[in-house]
């Protein structure tokens, strides 16, 4: 289908009569995000679910779309004025209390990486991970255990781990022949995923 026939079937069976053919290619692009009701109706036109539409939910509204929950259902689960939680949508923010961030993560089936994630605190873990893998990691385990509580023993073992691929990796790129700037850029790469390293250990670790 291309982006005419998904406009026409848009307008034509799902009451949305100002999609055109440039609107539905802004959303292909990624220039232009689709509303909830829209994402709806798109995923009913294509046959398939919001969640096949979005891949893998990074954000809070993503979630939520991703379960196929009104943002009404959400807020007055989490005990939110409706307003309020689509500010939070909105900034990426989330101002919840303990538990109203449990029953969020109840309600949206999240993990704690999601959790971290979804309520804007992944910035600052990445923050102390770096630390952590660049510097002396012991230091480091009381502050990710505020962000991200975790058995203590996971913890350790993960940011170690980090700690330890990180400087054997900048060794080894020494040792290859590449020169200082090699090894920088090769570090760096390392460091921009550190949150995906940390959440590999843990698993890891957990087993």
């Amino acid at each position: 289908m291309g982006p005419e026939h998904v406009a026409h079937a848009l307008r034509g069976s799902y009451g949305l009569p100002y999609v055109t053919p440039a609107l539905v290619a802004a959303w292909e692009r990624g220039t232009a995000t689709p509303s909830h009701p829209e994402l709806t109706a798109l995923a009913g036109a294509l046959w398939c679910s919001p969640g096949e539409l979005i891949g893998r939910p990074r954000t809070l509204r993503e979630h939520r779309v991703a379960r196929g929950l009104a943002p009404e259902d959400v807020a007055r689960t989490v005990g939110h004025e409706l307003h309020a939680y689509l500010r939070m949508e909105e900034t990426g923010q989330w101002h919840g209390t303990e538990r109203q961030s449990a029953a969020l993560a109840r309600m949206l089936a999240l993990t704690l990486a999601d959790v971290i994630t979804v309520t804007g605190r992944e910035e600052r873990l990445a923050e102390l991970l770096r630390n952590a893998a660049t510097t002396r990691w012991q230091a480091y385990v009381r502050p990710v255990s505020k962000i991200a509580p975790l058995e203590r023993r996971v913890l350790e073992e993960a940011l170690h781990r980090l700690h330890q691929d990180y400087q054997g990796h900048m060794a080894a790129t020494l040792s290859w022949g590449g020169g200082h700037g090699d090894a920088g850029d090769s570090g760096r790469e390392f460091l921009d995923r550190i949150v995906d390293h940390f959440w590999t250990a843990v698993e890891d670790h957990s087993r």
